[in-house]
């Protein structure tokens, strides 16, 4: 008779056997995460090391040992990967797990707000405010600029975006408005205190209005993190926090995470300072750098195991960050040995570049690889432009990645204008857009209608708008409809009766409003979903769908189609077969990076974060000849960051047309 062995379930701090077998189903640094008791730690996550998997698993075991699971809060920075990874958990065990808090730093703090009020007094009872997405706060800025005569200036004087922008910078990096205008807008110096007084007063309109903007939403979070009562409140119910991506965190969130944590510390900081690349939305590599300062006996676990990428791609990415300055050292290793070694091409210009692309892409595809499983990568969006061209030309369908989210297209917006009226009829911007909308109505007539309106105590069901003509007329006929709006409970059906009525202005404005109209069809079925407008117009600002329109094309009917992105917009995605285009020096690094050594290594990192994309397959393409300009070439050199791959690794070839002594060969060694 032969022996079979039964093995001892593990025990956990509760004193209960786990349901999960945590050692059997993680490696050695996963499982010392997913075990980590109380007390700070910084998980330094490399690309591929199934950090969703890890945190996953520390929020069944927290679960699992008897914590509460109301008691655990799950920040990252999109609130789909928290429901993912909840939901996982939650496969993993049982319904308990739902309770856990999970979401977007700003989806949280719109939650506190709603609880605690803006007035950080406890008291929610004060009434209902708006979120601002940016677009919606750059016309607020702009409403406000206009009011200080700027353009009776001699001088020139910053456009809404750059306002805000300014306003955004100096409160996400705690950094004096001053010192923010001389760092990046010099040219606006002179102007410091009259945009000091633009933005002064941009604030007091939205406290007037009750009208909140992103980085508000964090300000007032951090502001009752440090209130006697609720922020005491806020710690007693949230022991244990995790926070995704922390090397994408500005110094707001930095502080809103130590205010939290308080003196108990029970923080897991997940993250990788290989993979910052976002300090153009106010991100501080120093978040992660300092962790282990700011939070004493911080333990430090290193996740080097990379799932994805085979080891010859991976020793290209080592590589590539070997010689970056300050950073965590990390070797990320495969148990795939073996496979296709990397390689950079030279090509002789651009066009040369497109055609070896589609030759490649064609190539793969005979082999069997599926279009959908091939990316190309650029540092900027214009970069592709030529290949695009190649690839029609070719028939090979693509999308491109990085464009028009989709709730900033103008009839979208124009629809959630009129939504919000009917859930806070003193919201400005979307009562001065929706009477644009209607015919005869012009922006003095609306400008006068606004003044009227939100001198009433209920603009929708006051006196109405003493408006002379058709203006009148048409202003009236739009309080109407929104009135009759507001009475409608049901979210879906209060969004369908405002389509149905936007459903002509559509037909009227845009030559392609059948291609739109389906967008709109889109809006209203996923606010059928909500079961208020309120909760939904939260939703939409704090996390809009991010579909690109790319022109609102009608759908091709093709199954599949190659992905060409961004390398931004590609981060936490992968291909089985990668090209990274325009490795150049003054593109990767791009030319305006050279001013300080912060932005150099920021691009460093760009192309690692761009290379491990791959799981098999990853080449790197850059042409020799940059620009033909008047019959003159402007030659170009690979970049730097490649000096300091071995060719051993990652052979280069050249590009040469094909010939009869080499027909099957359409690369040469250099």
């Amino acid at each position: 008779m032969k022996k079979l062995v039964l093995r001892k379930a593990a025990v956990g701090q509760s004193g209960r056997a786990y349901r999960i077998a945590y050692d059997q189903v993680l490696n050695p640094a996963q499982l010392e995460a997913v075990m980590h008791g109380d007390g700070p730690a910084l998980v330094l996550a490399g690309a591929g090391t199934g950090k969703t998997r890890t945190l996953t698993y520390r929020v069944a075991r927290l679960v699992e040992d008897g914590v509460d699971p109301a008691s655990i809060l799950l920040l990252t920075f999109t609130r789909k990967a928290a429901h993912e990874m909840v939901r996982r958990a939650s496969s993993l065990l049982d319904g308990r797990v739902d309770k856990v808090a999970g979401g977007t730093f700003h989806s949280f703090a719109h939650l506190v707000l709603r609880r605690f009020g803006l007035s950080h007094d406890g008291d929610a009872s004060a009434g209902a405010f708006t979120i601002l997405d940016q677009s919606d706060a750059e016309d607020v800025m702009n409403l406000v600029r206009g009011r200080f005569d700027v353009a009776k200036l001699k001088k020139r004087f910053p456009q809404k975006g750059t306002l805000h922008a300014m306003y955004s910078t100096a409160v996400n990096t705690a950094t004096p408005l001053d010192d923010v205008i001389a760092g990046k807008y010099p040219q606006f110096v002179d102007e410091g205190p009259r945009i000091a007084e633009v933005i002064r007063a941009y604030n007091d309109y939205k406290r007037q209005q009750r009208m909140v903007d992103y980085d508000d939403l964090l300000v007032h979070l951090l502001a009752l993190t440090r209130h006697e009562e609720v922020g005491a409140a806020l710690r007693t119910q949230y022991r244990y926090l995790m926070v995704d991506e922390y090397q994408d965190t500005n110094v707001l969130q930095h502080s809103i995470i130590m205010g939290l944590a308080g003196s108990r510390g029970n923080v897991m900081a997940v993250g990788d300072d290989a993979q910052s690349i976002y300090s153009f939305r106010g991100a501080d590599i120093r978040n992660i750098h300092g962790f282990p300062e700011s939070f004493d006996g911080c333990a430090m676990i290193r996740l080097e195991h990379n799932y994805r990428s085979s080891q010859p791609i991976l020793d290209v990415c080592n590589a590539i960050l070997r010689d970056a300055p300050d950073m965590y050292a990390k070797e990320l290793f495969s148990d795939r040995k073996t496979g296709e070694l990397p390689m950079i091409v030279s090509c002789r210009n651009e066009r040369q570049q497109s055609a070896f692309l589609v030759q490649q892409i064609l190539e793969l595809r005979e082999d069997g690889k599926p279009l959908k499983d091939i990316a190309v990568l650029f540092r900027s969006g214009f970069l592709s432009f030529d290949l695009e061209i190649e690839l029609g030309k070719a028939g090979i369908p693509f999308r491109k990645f990085g464009g028009m989210k989709f709730t900033e297209a103008a009839h979208v917006k124009d629809l959630l204008a009129l939504l919000r009226v009917t859930v806070n009829p003193r919201d400005a911007i979307s009562w001065y857009r929706s009477m644009l909308l209607q015919q005869g109505v012009g922006q003095k007539s609306a400008a006068v209608a606004l003044e009227q309106l939100l001198g009433m105590a209920d603009p929708l069901h006051g006196e109405g708008v003493r408006l002379s003509g058709r203006a009148g007329t048409m202003v009236g006929e739009l309080i109407g409809i929104l009135r009759v709006a507001e009475g409608i409970a049901s979210a879906g059906e209060r969004i369908r009766h405002l389509a149905e009525w936007y459903r002509p202005v559509l037909e009227r404005v845009h030559d392609d409003h059948a291609k739109r109209w389906k967008d709109i069809e889109t809006v209203v079925g996923i606010c059928s979903r909500y079961t208020t407008p309120a909760d939904f117009l939260a939703d939409i600002a704090l996390d809009p769908p991010q579909e690109a329109l790319d022109d609102i094309e009608e759908d091709d009917g093709e199954d599949e189609f190659i992905t060409l992105s961004t390398i931004h917009s590609a981060k936490g995605l992968e291909w089985h077969s990668v090209f990274l285009i325009w490795m150049n020096e003054g593109r990767l690094p791009s030319a305006r990076s050279a001013d300080s050594e912060a932005s150099l290594e920021e691009e460093r990192r760009l192309l690692y974060v761009a290379a491990t994309r791959a799981r098999e397959h990853l080449v790197m393409t850059y042409p020799a000849v940059m620009m033909e300009w008047e019959h003159s070439d402007v030659l170009g050199r690979p970049s730097r960051f490649l000096d300091g791959v071995d060719a051993e690794l990652c052979p280069t070839y050249y590009l040469a047309e094909e010939s009869e002594n080499d027909a099957e060969t359409g690369l040469l060694d250099a």
